[in-house]
């Protein structure tokens, strides 16, 4: 599963969605926020948004081609990093909230891919001109997460209002999340620009793993956080397939 341009990006993404209501699975939350994502993407190229359109989407084709083939491996059970490993078989958690699969798809993919990605596209003497349109993908992320609970919460009104009353704890799950995937992503990105494999492997492999103890870290939370996500996962009513058509833009035919 590989792609060439964005259009085809969206295309592979609304495979994996397809398939995800039809297994009922929770794979299918992150396919389809990173779906709102690469519209929105496309949406506001050739706006004035990024400050080079023809290198924003390169940047977002290599990005999401590291999700589609990590996605694509895993189903076949092939070896991916131990990042995406551990978001996909948290899939099968049924006690975690559709907040936390995200996190842990948005944690793999905006820790790790995204500073892999914005090395590839770069040179050590491109990469820094790279660093604001590179904030902007993290910008869209991050106001889509709100987007996704608001669509939720118009199904089911009692989740609004039990996020409503968690929200200084909500935020700071969210946020701390965000802020660590977008910071260490571009200290990523300059670490391994114009490095040789070798050396380029080391430092991804060891990323992978610190990574990959910030993913356990969203999964477990200290006594009154655990409480809140428990409170929210009875409010979150339905099969997989219902919250993924309740915030994949697509589905409600937006």
């Amino acid at each position: 599963m590989t792609a060439k341009t964005i259009d085809e990006v969206i295309i592979n993404l609304e495979a994996i969605i397809q398939k995800s209501k039809k297994e009922e699975s929770a794979l299918g939350y992150f396919a389809a926020l990173y779906h709102n994502v690469t519209l929105t993407v496309k949406d506001r190229l050739n706006t004035n948004y990024f400050e080079d359109d023809e290198r924003m989407e390169k940047l977002d084709v290599v990005f999401a081609n590291r999700y589609l083939s990590a996605y694509s491996k895993f189903k076949e059970g092939k070896q991916v990093t131990d990042s995406w490993k551990y978001a996909f078989q948290s899939s099968e958690n049924k006690s975690l909230i559709v907040l936390q699969h995200l996190l842990l798809g948005m944690n793999a993919h905006i820790n790790l891919d995204l500073g892999i990605a914005a090395a590839e596209i770069s040179d050590e003497r491109t990469l820094e001109n790279l660093q604001s349109d590179f904030n902007k993908i993290n910008d869209i992320l991050s106001s889509l997460i709100d987007e996704v609970q608001r669509d939720l919460a118009e199904i089911w009104p009692t989740l609004f209002r039990i996020i409503k009353f968690f929200k200084k704890v909500d935020d700071y799950i969210i946020n701390f999340s965000m802020q660590i995937a977008r910071d260490e992503a571009w200290i990523l990105s300059k670490s391994i620009v114009g490095k040789m494999e070798l050396e380029k492997v080391d430092l991804i492999n060891k990323r992978d793993r610190k990574v990959l103890e910030l993913s356990k870290r969203l999964t477990n939370y200290g006594t009154l956080v655990k409480i809140f996500l428990i409170i929210i996962r009875i409010g979150e009513r339905g099969k997989p397939s219902d919250k993924i058509k309740a915030f994949d833009r697509l589905g409600r035919g937006k």
